[in-house]
């Protein structure tokens, strides 16, 4: 790599080339694999090969593609994508010509769903049912399995003669193979099960006959499961045999990984430590002489470089960070890394999407995935523009549109940007979202918004400044509910809490199971050190076991003790935090339950005063003794400037909570500043 960037010097390790032999890798980042649901959409080949030139382009040193299946049976659900024919290889080409043309690298990974598949065609090594599946698999009889074996071989076949660089082949995550190579989930008495030999045949023959179909000079990745954080997982010895066993049968790169999607531990959640994992690939150094990636929550460049420079691996893996920036390598190389826009791990517009069937994105960049339709394209008329409110919506409103030529003025009535983001930053677990307002402030500068904060406009100011439109992204104000003493001394916002850090008592109850009552709660039941910025910390609070002395990597979970009583109450009778993220809700329920929150549905508020909070649970009276009531009763848009504005006859856009203030939803908030500012 030319030694003119900057960067270079910054990330010596990052940027440099790794040599496999046969070709050589530009830097030491792989785009780590992600379904993204463009591989079943409409024109979904051509949206694939825009999404992944524009990261080549970016100077990712090899990117791999969402999980692909071999067969019918491996698909991840009804409709999914697969490579199984000549037709499906001709469909890829589209992919790999773009990304070559931008200068890049590709594999596909092969995929095999096994008992995780989502449809009623599933098989596995026994016919054992997946907890977070409805279906139960059927267990493969000895010559189907040798049918797998060859369905996998075929699919690598086909991705070399689309014009794949290589293949990943998934043996983690508890999929397919994964199923295979542990007692818990492979009761079988063949030749593929029992021992541990036996288990271990299936990854090993997949390797090895891959190797003699697709010839040397071709890249096979293989995923392998360091810490599968489920009972009966693989040991350590395990996993070293499995990892020589598997560079003997031709394997050019290992790729960690870590977990089960069946696992009780988060692991790639915002809450994990970042680079939390990098230990475990570290283990294997040294066992095996082929490079080693690790991956999970490591999301910025100078992450990435301290995890090469302590000799951790010999690439790191980064997923979602290529879904909020795919410039980050060349940022690095340049050395623009205030720049990055971070991934915050939120999961919501990524990974809770691919698990509603929805088309993937990101939070924090609503182009991802949706490159050929939303682009930010200079300006046909330059405009004068007044956005009021600096939250999410208005940053990502004013920043983009300034950068499409427009002379953008922001109005902010507090003394920073950020609106609930300010709040949210400061749970424990969501440190990142500290990133997202460094990265606007960035852009602020770069871009050139004229910033003006403690200034709060009305229609007049507005009128008065020659604006040819107005932006309101004002946000909301909580709601206060009609209780029964609510002006009570005990009573307090959770604004009061988060934001004014007003004291606390040592009993509480929150009114409000939402996001921002469990927030609330998170904040409320941890003292000291976050275990979000702290790997052995975070370790010990959910029982993982890094140095795997315990068969995967699990232990029992010694969380630290909550300093507050807290009751987290919520009238529907629904399951509490049963609207929150389809893949963090169970994460957040799990956290709060080992710091003894009491969750409580069915609740009526009768009044609170001197002795307490007096409710109802289902009809029976409950008195809880608490020293203060914390109201997290949902929120109004603010919305008073809309008249005023338009009876000074502006055309009026209204974006975020100002829109629709329901649940706080910065994901939408972001996706309509962003949508609107590429169009006005």
């Amino acid at each position: 790599m030319s030694t003119e960037y900057p960067g270079i010097k910054k990330y010596p390790h990052l940027l440099s080339p790794l040599d496999l032999g046969f070709t050589t890798l530009k830097n030491r980042v792989l785009m780590g694999s992600m379904h993204t649901g463009l591989e079943e959409t409409k024109n979904g080949f051509q949206r694939m090969a825009t999404f992944y030139a524009e990261r080549a382009r970016g100077q990712v040193g090899l990117i791999v593609t969402g999980g692909i299946a071999p067969n019918e049976a491996g698909m991840v659900g009804p409709g999914a994508a697969r490579m199984e024919t000549d037709e499906d290889a001709e469909h890829h080409k589209v992919v790999t010509q773009a990304v070559h043309e931008a200068g890049g690298k590709i594999c596909m990974q092969i995929l095999h769903a096994g008992r995780y598949a989502y449809h009623p065609k599933l098989v596995a090594p026994s016919a054992i049912q997946a907890p977070i599946n409805p279906f139960r698999p059927r267990e493969l009889t000895t010559e189907e399995v040798w049918g797998e074996i060859e369905a996998f071989v075929n699919s690598a076949e086909k991705a070399k003669q689309a014009g794949y660089d290589g293949v990943e082949i998934m043996g983690s995550e508890g999929y397919f193979i994964n199923q295979f190579i542990v007692s818990h989930t492979n009761k079988r008495t063949d030749e593929f099960g029992g021992s541990y030999e036996n288990r271990i045949r299936l990854p090993i023959e997949i390797v090895r006959r891959t190797r003699e179909r697709v010839g040397e000079n071709f890249i096979i990745i293989y995923r392998l499961s360091m810490l599968d954080l489920i009972e009966d997982g693989s040991s350590w010895e395990e996993i070293v045999q499995l990892a020589k066993a598997i560079e003997a049968a031709g394997a050019t790169i290992i790729n960690t990984g870590i977990g089960w999607h069946e696992a009780r531990v988060p692991t790639i959640a915002t809450m994990v430590p970042r680079a939390a994992f990098t230990k475990v690939t570290a283990k294997l150094k040294g066992e095996v002489s082929i490079p080693l990636v690790t991956t999970n929550r490591i999301n910025m460049p100078s992450v990435a470089e301290k995890v090469l420079a302590d000799g951790d691996a010999d690439m790191v893996s980064m997923a979602r960070p290529f879904l909020a920036d795919p410039e980050l390598v060349l940022k690095a190389m340049e050395d623009r890394e205030p720049e990055v826009n971070t991934c915050i791990a939120c999961n919501q517009a990524c990974l809770d999407h691919t698990f509603q069937m929805k088309l993937t994105s990101c939070l924090v960049n609503p182009r991802a995935c949706h490159e050929t339709e939303l682009q930010y394209t200079p300006a046909a008329e330059r405009k004068k523009i007044a956005v009021v409110g600096a939250g999410p919506a208005g940053l990502a409103f004013s920043t983009i549109a300034a950068q499409r030529g427009h002379e953008v003025h922001l109005f902010e009535s507090s003394d920073q940007i950020g609106g609930q983001f300010n709040v949210a930053k400061r749970i424990p677990g969501k440190e990142e979202f500290n990133e997202t307002l460094r990265y606007f402030s960035v852009m602020i500068e770069k871009t050139g918004v004229k910033l003006h904060l403690n200034t709060r406009v009305d229609a007049e100011q507005l009128a008065a400044g020659g604006y040819d439109e107005v932006v309101l992204a004002t946000g909301i104000k909580p709601r206060t509910p009609d209780i029964e003493g609510i002006d009570h001394p005990k009573v307090m916002g959770y604004l009061d809490c988060l934001l004014e850090r007003k004291p606390v008592g040592r009993k509480v109850a929150i009114v409000g199971a939402g996001g921002i009552g469990f927030d609330t709660a998170e904040y409320l039941t941890h003292e000291g050190t976050s275990p979000s910025l702290s790997p052995e910390l975070f370790a010990e609070e959910w029982g993982v076991d890094l140095s795997l002395s315990h068969r995967g990597g699990l232990k029992p979970p010694h969380p630290h003790p909550s300093p507050r009583q807290v009751y987290l109450l919520q009238r529907k009778t629904s399951k509490v935090g049963k609207n929150l993220g389809k893949t963090t809700g169970w994460i957040h329920r799990a956290s709060l339950k080992m710091k003894g929150v009491q969750m409580m549905g069915g609740c009526e508020y009768v009044r609170i005063d001197d002795e307490g909070f007096h409710i109802k649970v289902n009809g029976e009276p409950r008195t809880l003794d608490v020293d203060n009531v914390i109201i997290c009763a949902g929120q109004d848009p603010l919305r008073e400037l809309v008249d005023p504005l338009e009876a000074k006859g502006f055309k009026v856009h209204l974006i975020g909570g100002a829109d629709v203030a329901a649940e706080l939803d910065a994901k939408r908030a972001i996706n309509q500043g962003a949508r609107l500012a590429a169009e006005i």
